[in-house]
């Protein structure tokens, strides 16, 4: 696209969901194995994360140790943003439990993430310069989605969802009230929805 269109710097406003997501415990799993074995397990668990959120028009735009996020309805479009990041979402929780699967056979650690989306008015485009730069989003939606997962620790729920992601589901996706929550860096409290997933 960028041999195409050509690239500058820069971006639009645009509305658009985002999505964080982290294991949990993390930290505590690298000191307790080899820095080997640490990456090929990141590996893993990257590639399978990543095919879930493509496959709903999404784009993982940072990878930052164990956490990523990813951004839809900017680049790619394809239908309702918020319903597709939180598909995406549900498809994550139902890859990582056959992915435990796999290592339980193989006698390791299962893994728990957390997952928080929220969707909003943001600015998408590329920050940096010419010789280096990254696509991204900058907006309250965005420090909202990683409040959100971060949260998901407190609650023990693998999926958590703004109001405005929550009035664009449809009812076919089961969600559940958390109420309005005081969210560390929000000056207002938020209202958050749990995603139910099988568990």
């Amino acid at each position: 696209e960028l041999m195409t269109k050509g690239f500058t710097l820069g971006g639009k406003k645009m509305d658009a969901t985002i999505l964080f997501a982290d294991i949990f415990s993390f930290t505590t799993y690298a000191e307790q194995h080899d820095a080997t074995e640490v990456l090929e397990f990141l590996n893993e668990y990257f590639a399978a994360m990543f095919d879930p959120i493509s496959a709903h028009g999404g784009i993982v735009n940072q990878m930052i140790g164990d956490g990523l996020m990813a951004v839809f309805g900017t680049i790619h479009r394809k239908g309702n943003s918020c319903e597709q990041a939180v598909l995406t979402a549900i498809e994550m929780i139902a890859v990582l439990k056959k992915l435990n699967q796999k290592r339980a056979g193989e006698g390791k650690a299962q893994i728990r993430i957390g997952i928080g989306i929220a969707c909003g008015r943001v600015v998408a485009g590329y920050a940096g310069t010419q010789h280096r730069a990254t696509y991204t989003c900058v907006g309250d939606a965005v420090n909202l989605a990683a409040r959100i997962e971060s949260y998901t620790r407190e609650v023990n729920r693998p999926i958590l969802i703004d109001a405005y992601t929550r009035a664009s589901l449809p009812d076919s996706i089961p969600v559940d009230s958390l109420g309005k929550i005081h969210l560390k860096g929000k000056r207002l409290p938020v209202r958050i929805y749990s995603v139910r997933v099988d568990p």
